[in-house]
């Protein structure tokens, strides 16, 4: 079986198949898995693989790569070949260059250090010809969570947000969620270019500019205002998934910008019948209510979605009509969220909760299509419940007759909630349809007699609502359900059937005593809900008939004083007074009096209501369905009594495509006689009015209509890429602080204006040649913030890299908080380094390291250890990094960066990681350096005191207590120690040294010091009593009883 899965582990594609190629120079596996590599200690998990990447080969590195990408999309961990991945971000091979960019989307996140060391070249990459190559850097820039690089990402987003590829525009748009959830200080900036976003008219860019929106922004309606009608227009040829992003928006903005339509419509009509509506509407006077225009543009091109072939597209377009269409309109959309019960279950699950919610306010709209809720036999459980509230929803004086006895089939079913939730249906049907309620009670009180217990419980509780609508005319109904007291044993049945014998004891005055009877002989074995019911029962009989009850009251509540349960004798002793005195006679006191009124007042009838009533989130949404508010819910708002002024949705005019050509003639001739073709009619009759967006819109109609139009735009980007960057540049020099002043004007008429502007900047430029190029010699050009970081790359560091030890950008500083206990800084931080390679043993090479008790980037339960290289020799060591590592179970290190150059007489720092999962075993690993030409390996060997596994926390002092008193028997450790003098200070100053810990309290003589361990998080808590003698009393309590051990004698030796 191990050689089969072997194989089939070959022939799936993963990382270890068999038809590896030859150059690779991997050593080949048995035959056997047993025998082979797959079980042995010393194998080298993907060295294949990091081989393959590290070849000259793109061959080898695209094979390498396409396996690797293979292993993530079936959900492996790829992580451990991050290093070897990243090396190739500057590979010339565009295909590797893109698979790597997949990768690095994946895993930037988890291993953030070395993905900040190839920032550069994504920040190189933004320029690349290639559309889909700018793309994926900016993806990958975006994904790296780290604040020191927010500045980085938002230039990154600025420049690629006037991209003349509307895909890289697209990923902008994606990446502005991202950098706001890194900074929400950025709003306002990523605002600014939204604002631009938004105004794209492409349809590649629109949705996910909306997305962006929706994250970022949601309650700035006015930025869609300029933009409203443009996405009503193209929102047919947008993504699906773009689709349902604007038409739940566009939902919103309709219930905030027009007024309700619906408002006129009469009382009556609000559950006019179906049918009638047909028959009825050419006759009917119509409402005096008329649309606004821009509101019958949303209705008008959402319509033809409801035939899209995305459930989400329907479902998002069904909401809009029920929340914002006129109601004689809002029938289109029932057909289609018929048509998507036909799909997987997960869709009609969705499908059939919004259809319940609209069936409770517009029963007519799916009446034709009642027997498409009729349930199935594969339905699902949850599925046949939804269908059976429809149903119940949909049933009028018409329909009723079918529904019953469809109801009636569905009580033979072998699903017992299914069953037990069909007779609720058949109570909720007769309660609201009064002329079947009898004919329901006569089929619930036939199931009275029914076999199955659960069926004949839940037909007692359902009749039993029934009654209180109607007790008098049910006398012998409720005498029935009174002889099945000796049958039935389900608790609720039963606690059904007493209330009803207790509230309407006067019908039946001589079945209720007996019942009592009966019941004052099983009292001690009756469920607690039944034994309440009895109680209240023999109040309701000694107020109504206390001759013939008297002493069977006295002696339940006798019963029930001494019962176990305390609900149950604190029930009998409230009673007991309003029909005992304290003396255990009858004598009239103050309750007494007023028992009567109090037990025996009339009580309302029950309202058997639908659970999807009065649900106020908008259809479709996950809120909506867990009917709770969730994350990125958004309230849907009340319609305006009036409505808002629609002036702010015109745009200007678009200037006519042959007065552009007139005009532009001239300076055409000017810049480069060049001719363009004009389109006369652009998409959706909107013309284009700079030269840019008409040669960009070229592009788009062609990339409707043909594949290849990508490559053809990133081709004709690339030859033009000099042109564009120059005027960018200039526009940029000259339009930084008012670029966006004139946003709110019309699109077309803004895109003309600049380009009026830029055409006036290009012949200021050509009047004044020898003044500018006078300028330019005398001064250099100043460079933009982009090229500056690029240039980093080029510069040779020569002060030491910044450690996060030593305080760096990089340094976590926001303290965090979990279940009460949060993470402080250190109170003491050890200067002193211990030396872990002597400058004899790694022949000149010296290494000392020291603890630096902060949190490692990588992980918050790796400890941060400061390494120290130290050149003793005279000739210079290069190439110092880490090598092979002999880790016990559990531990993980993270490697230091490695050190290009270290000349004689000089040291260097850096940083490595080690989770030692609160264990004090020792860590061994080589370190690997060049000298002399030659390859040398040093064997190093860490080792962490107990004192350094933990990490300070503070906790109040009553959270401290409480645990502690958790923490006692073999997980608390004491000791005395003989320490002269009561110094605080001083005794503070000891523990600090012997372990990472915080002072929580020094009040009296006792002082608490709280911690916890960095791999597993439990709570360490030191306490110190100060003895009237020169003795202190300190305890350790911990979860792990070795830690807490160990640091109790670690604490007793640094005392003394």
């Amino acid at each position: 079986m191990l050689s089969a899965a072997a194989n089939t582990m070959s022939n799936n594609g993963g990382s270890y198949s068999n038809d590896r190629p030859a150059s690779a120079g991997e050593p080949e596996l048995a035959t056997d898995a047993a025998s082979g590599g797959f079980f042995h200690s010393d194998y080298k998990k993907h060295e294949d693989l990091k081989q393959m990447l590290d070849s000259n080969k793109d061959g080898l590195k695209l094979e390498a790569m396409k396996r690797i990408i293979g292993m993530v999309a079936k959900g492996r961990d790829a992580s451990e070949l991050f290093p070897a991945v990243v090396k190739n971000v500057v590979s010339k091979n565009i295909e590797v260059k893109k698979l790597v960019y997949v990768y690095l989307v994946r895993y930037a996140e988890d291993q953030q250090d070395l993905a900040l060391l190839s920032i550069s070249t994504f920040q190189r990459a933004l320029k690349d010809p290639n559309q889909l190559i700018r793309a994926s850097a900016l993806r990958v820039l975006s994904s790296i969570r780290v604040s020191m690089i927010v500045p980085i990402v938002m230039l990154a987003i600025k420049d690629s947000a006037s991209d003349m590829s509307p895909y890289v525009r697209k990923t902008a748009a994606h990446a502005i969620p991202k950098l706001y959830s890194l900074d929400p200080e950025q709003k306002e900036e990523l605002i600014a270019v939204l604002e631009k976003l938004l105004s794209d008219k492409t349809t590649l860019v629109v949705g996910s500019a909306v997305m962006a929106f929706e994250e970022v922004c949601p309650e700035r309606i006015d930025l869609i205002h300029k933009n409203y009608r443009k996405l009503c227009n193209l929102l047919v040829d947008v993504d699906e998934w773009g689709q349902v992003v604007i038409v739940n928006m566009l939902t919103r903005y309709a219930r905030t910008q027009f007024t309700n339509p619906n408002a006129d419509d009469a009382e009556e009509e609000e559950n006019r019948p179906f049918y009638d509506s047909d028959s009825d509407s050419s006759n009917s006077k119509k409402p005096k209510f008329s649309l606004d225009p821009d509101h019958r543009l949303l209705l008008r091109n959402t319509k033809p979605l409801l035939q899209s072939r995305n459930a989400s597209v329907v479902m998002a377009v069904a909401q809009l009509y029920h929340h914002a269409a006129p109601r004689s309109e809002v029938m289109i959309a029932a057909k289609a969220l018929i048509r998507l019960l036909r799909g997987h279950r997960e869709v009609q699950s969705i499908v059939l909760h919004c259809i319940a919610s609209i069936s409770i306010s517009r029963k007519g709209m799916f009446e034709p299509f009642l027997k498409s809720f009729f349930v199935r036999t594969s339905d699902a459980t949850h599925i046949k419940l939804l269908k059976l509230d429809i149903l119940t929803n949909l049933a009028t004086e018409t329909s009723i007759g079918v529904i019953l006895r469809e109801f009636q089939t569905y009580i033979s079913s072998s699903d017992k909630e299914f069953v037990g939730a069909s007779i609720q249906a058949i109570g909720r049907c007769a309660s609201n349809i009064k002329e079947v309620t009898d004919t329901c009670l006569n089929g619930l009180v036939s199931l009275l007699s029914n076999r199955d217990e659960a069926v004949v419980a839940e037909s007692v509780v359902v009749i039993k609502k029934l009654l209180q609508t109607q007790p008098n005319e049910h006398k012998d109904i409720i005498a029935h359900m009174a002889k099945l007291m000796d049958f039935i044993t389900v608790p609720q049945a039963r606690a059904s059937i007493l209330w009803l014998l207790g509230e309407y004891s006067d019908r039946v005055p001589k079945i209720a005593p007996d019942v009592l009877r009966k019941m004052a002989k099983s009292f001690i074995n009756e469920q607690d809900i039944v034994k309440l019911q009895t109680l209240n029962l023999a109040v309701k009989l000694y107020l109504s008939n206390p001759n013939q009850t008297k002493l069977l009251c006295q002696y339940v509540f006798q019963l029930a004083k001494y019962d176990q349960n305390y609900d149950i004798r604190d029930r009998a002793r409230f009673l007991r007074h309003f029909i005992f005195n304290q003396d255990g006679g009858t004598a009239e006191t103050k309750l007494s009096q007023f028992a009567k009124k109090i037990f025996l007042a009339p009580k309302p009838a029950p309202m058997l209501e639908s659970r999807f009533k009065d649900s106020q989130f908008q259809l479709g949404t996950l809120s909506h369905y867990l009917d709770t508010p969730c994350v990125g819910h958004h309230i849907l708002p009340q319609f305006p009594e009036v409505a808002p002024d629609p002036s702010v949705r015109d745009v200007a005019e678009p200037v006519s495509a042959h007065e552009i050509k007139d005009e532009r003639h001239s300076r055409k001739e000017k810049r480069d006689k060049k001719a363009t073709k004009e389109k006369e009619k652009s998409f959706y009759s909107e013309d284009e009015s700079s030269p840019a967006e008409e040669s960009e819109s070229e592009d788009e109609s062609t990339d409707s209509s043909e594949s290849s139009s990508e490559d053809r735009e990133s081709s004709e980007y690339s030859s033009d890429s000099d042109k564009y960057s120059e005027e960018d540049e200039k526009k940029k020099k000259k339009n930084v602080i008012k670029k966006l002043n004139n946003s709110d004007s019309g699109s077309s008429s803004q895109d003309f204006d600049s380009e009026n502007e830029s055409d006036s900047e290009e012949s200021e430029e050509e009047e004044k040649p020898v003044k500018r190029e006078g300028k330019e010699d005398a001064k250099e050009k100043p460079k933009s913030n982009l090229d500056l970081l690029l240039d980093l790359d080029d510069v040779i560091p020569i002060t030491p890299i910044m450690t996060p030890s030593l305080g760096g950008f990089l340094t976590p500083m926001n303290p965090l908080q979990l279940n009460g206990v949060t993470e402080v800084a250190a109170s003491f931080i050890p200067i002193k380094a211990t030396e872990l390679l002597n400058k004899v043993s790694g022949k000149g090479l010296k290494l000392d390291f020291r603890f630096t008790r902060s949190q490692h980037l990588v992980s918050s339960a790796m400890n941060s250890i400061e390494l120290t290289f130290s050149n003793e020799s005279s000739t210079t060591i290069k190439d110092i990094k880490v090598g092979n590592k002999n880790l016990p179970p559990g531990i993980q290190v993270h490697d230091f960066m490695p050190i290009q150059i270290l000349q004689p007489k000089t040291t260097s720092s850096s940083t490595i990681g080690v989770n030692f999962n609160d264990s004090t075993q020792p860590v061994n690993l080589n370190i690997n350096y060049q000298k002399d030409n030659e390859t040398l390996s040093s064997s190093v060997t860490v080792k962490a005191p107990v004192g350094e596994l933990v990490r300070s926390v503070m906790v109040t002092e009553s959270f401290f207590t409480a645990e502690q008193a958790k923490l006692k028997g073999m997980n608390e450790h004491v000791v005395k120690i003989a320490f002269p003098g009561h110094n605080r200070k001083i005794i503070s100053q000891k523990v600090f040294e012997s372990a990472n810990v915080a002072l929580i309290s020094s009040e009296g003589n006792i002082l608490r010091f709280a911690a916890q361990t960095l791999a597993s998080k439990s709570l360490v808590l030191i306490t110190i009593k100060i003895g009237e003698t020169d003795d202190l009393e300190v305890c350790v309590n911990c979860e792990k009883m070795v830690i807490g051990s160990m640091l109790l004698n670690d604490i007793k030796a640094n005392f003394k």
